[in-house]
């Protein structure tokens, strides 16, 4: 799955651009995700909800014009692998720091103030004036060029796994600077393009694991099998889980 953040500061255009470039995604045949980072409380307290979820692990809504799971991931990786799409683009979610992003912008301060080395265009706000190019990135209105925007979006994309496991020598945040400036590819990213010894899906999405986690596993496993009459040793081992 490769993913772009779209970031920027209230008013500055952000959801118009999210959603033109999904639009053009999503024609094109490609299966879009879309994650939203809200300031504001959606689960209010005192709601019906709020006082569920403080009694329950889950809470499944269902109402006259959608269907949603409320839950608390702990961490943005567990948020995200339960998005299965080819795109997952970010509205907001500033902080994050392991996939590319497109400033929407008011106004060019915006655009040096949110220009975290990870930028790879602009576009918002600041898109419908005679601007195109700031400080090297390109400028693109996603209301009159919403293909030319999604085309950039196709080409540079990605997600790294944000487990800074160090293999490649780096953080995951410096990987992925460097990817942006095309000092290095994500093919440089050891975790996604080494084939593991031990992989472990969740509803189809993998679990990124580091060497240790991965012999941990193996060991672990093999070593409760081995106890159990009928075990012998093969050269795959699948085990699935199935919650009911």
């Amino acid at each position: 799955m490769r993913a772009v953040a779209f970031v920027g500061f209230k008013k500055s255009g952000k959801t118009t651009t999210v959603e033109a470039v999904a639009r053009v995604l999503k024609e094109r045949g490609y299966r879009v995700a879309i994650a939203k980072s809200m300031h504001a409380d959606f689960d209010r307290e005192g709601s019906d909800t709020w006082r569920f979820s403080k009694v329950a692990d889950e809470v499944i809504v269902r109402a006259h014009d959608t269907n949603a799971l409320l839950f608390k991931a702990k961490d943005i990786n567990a948020l995200f692998s339960m998005v299965s799409a080819d795109f997952l683009l970010l509205e907001g979610f500033k902080s994050i720091q392991h996939v590319p992003k497109v400033i929407c912008a008011r106004n060019k301060e915006d655009v040096r103030e949110l220009n975290d080395g990870l930028a790879i265009a602009v576009s918002g706000v600041i898109a419908s004036s005679d601007v195109d190019e700031i400080d090297g990135l390109p400028v693109i209105d996603a209301t009159k060029e919403p293909n030319r925007l999604a085309d950039l979006v196709k080409e540079r994309a990605f997600m790294l796994p944000n487990i800074d496991c160090g293999l490649c020598g780096f953080k995951c945040s410096e990987m992925a600077r460097m990817i942006v400036r095309g000092e290095k590819t994500i093919k440089d990213c050891v975790v996604l393009s080494s084939k593991p010894k031990v992989t472990v899906k969740i509803d189809g999405q993998v679990l990124p694991m580091k060497d240790w986690v991965q012999e941990l596993v193996e060991k672990t496993i093999k070593g409760m099998l081995s106890a159990m009459k009928g075990y012998r040793e093969g050269r795959r081992i699948e085990i699935v889980i199935k919650e009911d």
